[in-house]
């Protein structure tokens, strides 16, 4: 496909009113064919438009590694046979001639792009779709659903890649990544921290909302609660065209360490948002903003905005609407000029968009290995750039955002499993079946608080490996302070798991047993 010369499409913004293109759509372009209507169309169907930009991105990219692949063998996608398919999977992840493979998890991200992309094609021009159908069931008696694998699947692919962060390593990788500090507890007199607040008040509500990346990343500040809280977990709303999938909006809690934490980023006098807002106000960057949207009010209980239309006229607005990419257009007037109604801004002032911070995770997972490495080699500054790079690429601490929602689907499965056990004590095996199919199970709260609409995704993707331990025994390390409990039964999990990482001592070396530290 290679890079595009936009001068080779025309006028791109009137090509996209006429076809219904929206912000973000992907364009998909050959230098030997041009555009084809066919793939392009195909992120304006119906059920392409409903996914997030984040989804447009990622079918897309699938989408020109394929291609390419194919106009190397001299084949256009509509000619392609499923041998061309096997052929692709054995270069993307085990051709010794190409110098890009991939792991299987990032094969399985291709695969389930073009096989949208096919399904979809199928239907409306009756192409053949190359990519392998589910299998159907093999072997015995094993339940509906069980021994079916999708043959497309790469064998490497396995469904689950969840770890979790002990709280102790949680804190260890927040002050070492993102407050300055080394493992010794000391940070450098050369430390800035420009964005200290803002980032550990993020990763805060990350950790203790359960929130995805996206979704924690579009919250207005007509959102959150309001300062002082007197409820230890206050409610939120999670909006609809936020939330995964699009398709309904939720209630969420918010912790009130996190309330405090992101009140304490907004403050008006010691807030880094007042600083950056203030530095976009003085050089008039507010006023550039392509689209920009005047509010004029909010209205809490019916989840609405007040916004001033092009003629000058009101109109009013549902927050459950308006998607990430709107929400960064959003602005009110005050006295010192205009300010976003975002909560997360860069150092300039715009709003941060969510992308974004996978580069500050990225920073302070560096930040955590060099610190870590400086700890285990005392001349580690004077070693070769290579052999700075090997040793840090050791660490055994690191975080990754949604690393953050697993942790907390563990924590709140420790505490719902006590409460579950509690609720049911005294009660026979068929009352409690019985219990289950009326109010449901640990499963169905957990999916609740995820925002999943199937408990079965839950136990699925985040917890399968915690339902053999007894309930009994996460009782009795649940009762009594919350934190510590919970912490310890991650720990003694942690002993035997590779998924769970545990904070790094003082020497560098992990814990072989997180309850040593205690």
């Amino acid at each position: 496909m290679g890079g595009v010369d936009l001068g080779q499409l025309g006028d791109v913004h009137e090509r996209a009113r006429e076809n219904g293109a929206r912000d973000g759509t992907p364009i998909v372009w050959s230098r030997r064919h041009g555009t084809d209507p066919w793939i392009n169309l195909f992120f304006r169907a119906d059920e392409i438009v409903s996914k997030q930009r984040t989804t447009w991105r990622r079918y897309a990219y699938a989408l020109v590694v394929w291609l390419n692949f194919l106009e190397q063998r001299g084949r256009l996608w509509y000619e392609a046979s499923k041998r061309d398919y096997a052929d692709f999977k054995h270069w993307r992840m085990a051709d010794s001639r190409n110098c890009w493979r991939v792991e299987g998890t990032s094969f399985d991200t291709d695969r389930a792009g073009l096989k949208r992309f096919y399904v979809w094609a199928s239907g409306e021009y009756e192409v053949f779709n190359p990519i392998p159908s589910q299998s159907a069931q093999s072997g015995g008696n094993l339940g509906q659903g069980a021994g079916r694998r999708d043959p497309s699947r790469p064998a490497g692919a396995p469904r689950r890649q969840v770890k979790w962060l002990l709280r102790k390593a949680f804190e260890q990788w927040k002050d070492v990544g993102l407050r300055g500090y080394g493992f010794d507890g000391l940070r450098p007199e050369s430390w800035h921290g420009f964005n200290e607040d803002r980032n550990t008040a993020f990763v805060e509500g990350l950790w203790g909302t359960g929130l995805r990346l996206e979704e924690w990343a579009s919250v207005l500040d007509v959102e959150l609660p309001l300062v002082p809280v007197t409820s230890r977990y206050p409610k939120a709303w999670l909006a609809q065209s936020c939330a995964k999938g699009r398709r309904y909006g939720r209630n969420y809690r918010i912790p009130r360490a996190v309330v405090k934490a992101v009140a304490g980023y907004m403050d008006p006098m010691e807030g880094s948002r007042a600083e950056a807002i203030g530095r976009a106000q003085r050089v008039g960057r507010y006023e550039r903003v392509p689209g920009l949207v005047m509010v004029t009010g909010h209205n809490p209980r019916a989840r609405t905005l007040k916004v001033r239309t092009p003629r000058g006229s009101s109109a009013t607005m549902s927050l459950d609407v308006l998607g990430p990419q709107e929400r960064l257009r959003l602005f009110r007037e005050t006295e010192h000029g205009l300010e976003p109604l975002a909560v997360w801004l860069s150092v300039d002032g715009l709003p941060h968009r969510a992308h974004s911070w996978e580069n500050t995770f990225a920073t302070a997972n560096s930040r955590v290995a060099q610190a870590w490495a400086r700890s285990r080699w005392p001349g580690f500054d004077d070693l070769e750039a290579e052999q700075r790079e090997r040793r840090a690429s050791q660490c055994p601490l690191w975080a990754r955002p949604h690393m953050l929602r697993h942790s907390y689907a563990l924590v709140w499965y420790s505490i719902l499993s006590a409460v579950w056990e509690q609720r049911l004590q005294g009660f026979t095996e068929a009352e409690k079946h019985s219990f289950r199919e009326q109010f449901g199970d640990i499963w169905y709260q957990l999916a609740t608080m995820l925002g999943h609409r199937n408990p079965q995704t839950t136990r699925d993707w985040y917890l399968a490996p915690f339902t053999a331990l007894e309930v009994d025994y996460l009782m009795a390390l649940v009762d009594g302070d919350q934190r510590e409990a919970v912490d310890i039964l991650l720990g003694r999990i942690a002993a035997d798991s590779e998924l769970v990482l545990s904070p790094v001592p003082e020497d560098g070396e992990l814990l072989d047993d997180p309850e040593d530290g205690e």
